[in-house]
């Protein structure tokens, strides 16, 4: 149970999993697996597994970038560290550790930021495809009155 640098190799998309203020999630992976803190921060209990060292048992306090290696069989427990009036989830990853590559300096200061800014960008291509597809949507009203008859309803607020 080490702490891992921070770099995004998990196949699924980012914040797959999400848990909110309140709830707590217990985990006991198969196989040795990477727990990748993404917003908010947690509190994790480690059990021991059977034939482990004393001190992989224990508590830990995860932030954003933060990642925890689990071995196989170890029993984690995580709950959300959330102030009073905090209603956001927490965002995390959970994946094998055999799908996380290992982290170097080329892969944590140009690969990682790269593929973080693909992501972005395609978020963004997406979101501006959403707005002009509303406003298209809102195209009848743009162009009303011209070259169109409007209803009863629509002459009356000219």
């Amino acid at each position: 149970m080490s702490p891992v640098p921070f770099a995004s190799h998990c196949r699924s998309a980012i914040g797959t999993w999400r848990l909110h203020p309140g709830q707590a999630m217990g985990l006991r992976p198969k196989r040795a697996a990477v727990l990748r803190i993404y917003c908010g921060r947690v509190w994790v209990t480690l059990g021991q597994p059977a034939g482990s060292a004393p001190d992989s048992a224990g508590d830990r306090f995860l932030g954003p970038g933060d990642a925890l290696v689990v071995s196989a069989g170890t029993r984690l427990v995580m709950e959300p560290m959330a102030g009073r009036d905090d209603t956001a989830p927490v965002h995390f990853d959970w994946c094998d550790a055999e799908t996380v590559l290992p982290v170097g300096r080329f892969d944590r200061e140009v690969l990682a930021p790269t593929r973080e800014l693909g992501w972005a960008l395609g978020q963004a291509a997406m979101a501006t495809a959403r707005v002009a597809r509303g406003l298209l949507g809102y195209s009848e009203f743009l162009v009303a009155g011209r070259g169109r008859v409007l209803s009863p309803l629509e002459s009356l607020r000219s």
